[in-house]
């Protein structure tokens, strides 16, 4: 166990948080049932304290079970608001599922019953409800149900459509109760379905601008789902940030072409995981940093606590890890040298008819341009020496 001097051990600034849904997952899988026994939501939440973390998320149905009675309801959230002021722990994030109860077989904003998509809005009203009264500020949407298996069920712009009205209408009732909810959009390209609608980060950014609300709605990236299609992970985090439409982040890690790992973070690919922890440093992100990730199933409860240390400790890490690449002299004087500036060429930029004019009038030396290096063999191995502790 790190001791208590160690400087990578969390703190409240760093805004680590877990979901209820992660520390607690018993190690169910598809071929095997549950290894660790069931956990209270005040234990988990205990455990987040114990090991330093900052917040913890929720689904609702986390947290009140989904044909809990108003007064069981009530008296459940009572205990968990307890539990969280006396651990130290904040909720920042709340979601909800629409994924897990069969009713969602055919997808809950997208499905083709308006009954079922008539549900699916109330239990996600009720679940704004619950995380406003937690005191949350973000609201996430994963549609891990809208899909297909066939296309022969629905025409995919129906399916459009049907999202973004829903969205809208989430939008209205969180502006009508005044909860200042920011809503998270969370691609995944596949898996439970055989194909969802919204695969990407991408996707959804160019969803959003045809809302009736863009302002209030972002994106939430999930490193394990964008690797799942084979994407770079963080330029897409990269361009949901210059949007200005990163909400909301979830940390995890995942090997290509599997299903979905959620793995410790920086357990698979640890130069990915580092320019992705530097990148989120370097913008300045003030978001929480969230690991949506599980232990391992070998694992007790004691190892689930090994892996949320682990999950932050290795953060931390690649954070240092970062300053230590912005700090190191060749790597700097690298970069400054290969985007040194020549002076007295016309460039790009905004455009006006003189600097136009200038551009299409100069003659560019190419064979000199050819003959600058890039010496990007020698910057990424500077890299691995940095993460492996060689330099």
């Amino acid at each position: 166990m790190a001791k208590s001097n160690d400087s990578f051990q969390p703190r409240p600034e760093h805004k680590f948080t877990f979901g209820l849904w992660t520390v607690g997952n018993r190690g169910r899988d598809p071929f095997g049932d549950a290894v660790r026994p069931q956990m209270s939501p005040e234990d988990r939440v205990a455990m987040l304290g114990e090991v330093g973390a900052w917040g913890v998320n929720l689904h609702d149905n986390d947290l009140v079970p989904i044909d809990a009675t108003p007064s069981e309801r009530d008296r459940i959230v009572r205990s968990f608001k307890k539990s969280c002021k006396e651990n130290g722990i904040v909720v920042p994030m709340a979601t909800v599922n629409l994924f897990f109860h069969p009713v969602f077989r055919d997808g809950a904003f997208t499905a083709n019953d308006p009954e079922v998509r008539a549900y699916a809005l109330q239990k996600t009203m009720q679940a704004m409800d619950l995380g406003a009264e937690l005191g949350a500020k973000i609201f996430v949407l994963w549609g891990g149900r809208e899909g297909v298996e066939t296309d022969a069920c629905r025409r995919a712009d129906d399916a459009v459509k049907r999202l973004r009205e829903a969205i809208n209408y989430l939008c209205e009732y969180s502006m009508d109760q005044r909860y200042g909810f920011k809503l998270a959009l969370e691609a995944k390209p596949n898996e439970p379905r055989g194909d969802i609608y919204m695969p990407t980060t991408g996707h959804y950014l160019a969803l959003i601008p045809t809302l009736d609300h863009p302002e209030m709605v972002g994106v939430n990236p999930e490193v394990a789902h964008e690797t799942m299609a084979g994407l770079n992970f963080m330029h897409g985090v990269a361009q949901a940030w210059e949007a200005g439409k990163l909400f909301h982040i979830d940390l995890n890690d995942q090997y290509p072409g599997r299903y979905d790992q959620d793995l410790r973070f920086g357990s698979a690919n640890i130069k990915s995981c580092f320019w992705l922890v530097k990148f989120l440093e370097d913008v300045g992100y003030q978001g929480p940093r969230h690991f949506d990730a599980h232990a391992y199933r070998t694992e007790d409860y004691e190892g689930v606590k090994d892996f949320a240390r682990g999950c932050m400790r290795t953060y931390l890490i690649l954070k240092d890890k970062a300053a230590r690449w912005n700090s190191d002299k060749e790597i700097q004087t690298i970069l400054k040298e290969i985007s040194a500036d020549s002076k007295g060429i016309p460039k790009g930029g905004k455009f006006s008819k003189k600097g136009a004019s200038a551009l299409l009038a100069h003659s560019f030396d190419k064979d000199a341009l050819m003959e600058k290096r890039l010496p990007y063999e020698r910057l990424d191995q500077l890299t691995v020496d940095i993460l492996l502790g060689a330099r």
